[in-house]
């Protein structure tokens, strides 16, 4: 990478030297921001302070601190690389019994937390003997008072590591099971390499959980790109919305969470989002009708809906913004040189238009799950590529269409049903908000189709309604016989539903 070095901490340690009065980062539900030089020099310190109380290299150190902490969270992330460290972004909506299985497992050696979540680090603490200390904002006789852990000497301060040193443990979000940890080296942490790039003081707008594989990417993207990060830790459309008038972004990233809310607030209309040139969509499948609704909003504006993986790190696949209305449904075609293939049950590549699993490959770049080989060797193959679990398509063009989880795939009588299918019915319904499909156990077809539905508000909606609705527009073994209406569909951190909450829904009315 030239003079700024290969690690992620040297792009920032550049913009320290170059542009030490710039606010890098913005904090946009406390207004407070922190510069280049701030967080340079910040890490430096803190970096220090953690090799003093004995964290050496390759030690494993957990971030678990909230979105309204997140100048802090960025200035922990780079001191725990800058000590040589392996940091653990850690989900701060978990309970304590799954943070214990996580952490006990990554055998971290502190944590870094707040008052807010001081309680239960300290549960966590007691169950997991390689935590040596706690760092928080609180100060008490068993915790390191976060001021205290910062070294008065605010030099550089690097210890040497290498590109194929561990940098971080992502655990996976766990939508089927217990959360595992994604081994990422410092030499595929990035999708955008090091480079001096053209301060252009634009700001990018994003609000995904900094502890997963979406929210880590902005810590230092937005700068690579000469631009501001505008953090807002907890969504909120009218807030959005306000951010966007006010902080005049040119790019945004929404999940389709976000996006659905964006589109129904009464106020989507009327407000000025002139500024916005790229909008980005990912994490989880986005209704059409929500992705048009945007793109109609917006013509000026690409508006896209992308696809990646924890697991696959930089291998990422986005929408060119001159298909992006022509192509609706597709997420795009894989950024060079990743590649992709799309295989059957036999592993044969299938034709365009068939459906089967999602492969991707980064040469040089695979990942692996952090102390468990039996799950990395059934995740990826001997020759690198991963298999992804996801069920997909390439049109003609090689444009990819992502279907679902291949965990996710009903088997009704013998028929294969993908939930999107239906879900993207139930969307076109003008009194549906949100919707969620699921299988569910049936005592002689072996599994049925259950739906969940979220009303928009205002509307008088009926389970005969939608079941009339379906039966226009679905073959009768796809039609959901269950129908059940929420308030609110379960999400994890990154705005994916959460099924196995609604299959235990639905066992659990059944046992009534």
């Amino acid at each position: 990478m030239g003079a700024l070095g290969e690690l992620q901490v040297d792009q920032l340690r550049f913009m320290a030297s170059r542009y030490p009065d710039e606010a890098a980062y913005v904090d946009l539900l406390s207004g407070a921001s922190i510069t280049f030089e701030e967080w340079d020099t910040c890490s430096n310190r803190l970096a220090r302070g953690l090799a003093a109380r004995g964290i050496a290299p390759g030690d494993r150190v957990s971030i678990y601190l909230p979105g309204d902490e997140s100048l802090r969270w960025i200035v922990a992330y780079a001191a725990i690389h800058k000590a040589g460290a392996i940091a653990v972004p850690t989900n701060t909506r978990l309970s304590p019994r799954e943070l214990v299985a996580i952490l006990g497992h990554a055998e971290i050696a502190a944590q870094l937390t707040c008052a807010a979540l001081l309680s239960t680090a300290r549960e966590v603490r007691a169950e997991v003997p390689s935590i040596r200390f706690l760092v928080s904002s609180e100060a008490a006789e068993d915790v390191v008072a976060w001021d205290d852990a910062l070294d008065p000497d605010a030099s550089d301060y690097r210890v040497d590591v290498g590109v194929d040193d561990l940098a971080d443990i992502m655990y996976t979000s766990g939508t089927t099971g217990l959360p595992k940890g994604v081994a990422v080296r410092h030499g595929n942490l990035s999708m955008i390499p090091n480079h001096e790039p053209l301060w252009t003081r634009d700001a990018w707008l994003h609000g995904a959980p900094l502890f997963t594989f979406a929210g880590i990417t902005f810590i230092y993207n937005a700068m690579k790109m000469g631009m501001r990060s505008l953090y807002l830790a907890r969504f909120d459309a009218s807030r959005w919305l306000d951010a966007v008038e006010q902080e005049r972004p040119t790019m945004a990233f929404l999940v389709p969470a976000m996006a659905e809310l964006l589109v129904a607030h009464p106020e989507f209309e009327k407000r000025d989002l002139s500024s916005l040139q790229a909008v980005s969509i990912g994490s989880a499948p986005l209704a059409a009708r929500t992705l048009r609704a945007l793109q109609e909003r917006l013509p000026g504006a690409g508006v896209t809906n992308s696809y990646g993986l924890t697991e696959a790190g930089p291998a990422y696949v986005v929408m060119p913004k001159e298909e992006a209305t022509k192509r609706i449904g597709s997420v795009g075609k894989p950024m060079p040189p990743t590649e992709i293939r799309i295989v059957d049950d036999d592993g044969q590549e299938c034709p365009p238009g068939e459906v089967g699993e999602l492969l991707a490959r980064l040469p040089g770049r695979q990942r692996e799950y952090y102390r468990d080989d039996g799950a990395t060797s059934q995740t990826w193959t001997s020759d690198g590529w991963l298999r992804s679990g996801d069920f997909a398509y390439q049109d003609e063009d090689g444009f990819l269409y992502i279907v679902g989880r291949k965990k996710d795939l009903i088997i009704r009588g013998g028929h294969n049903i993908y939930p999107s299918d239906i879900e993207t019915v139930l969307l076109e319904h003008p009194a549906v908000r949100e919707a969620a499909v699921t299988g569910v156990p049936h005592p002689v077809l072996g599994e049925d189709v259950a739906a969940f539905v979220v009303r928009r508000p205002d509307t008088q909606l009926t389970e005969d309604d939608l079941h009339a609705f379906c039966a226009e527009r679905l073959a009768d073994y796809k039609r959901p016989r269950q129908v059940t209406f929420l308030d609110e569909l379960p999400r994890n951190a990154t705005g994916k539903v959460v099924k196995r909450e609604l299959q235990t829904m639905t066992a659990d009315n059944d046992r009534k």
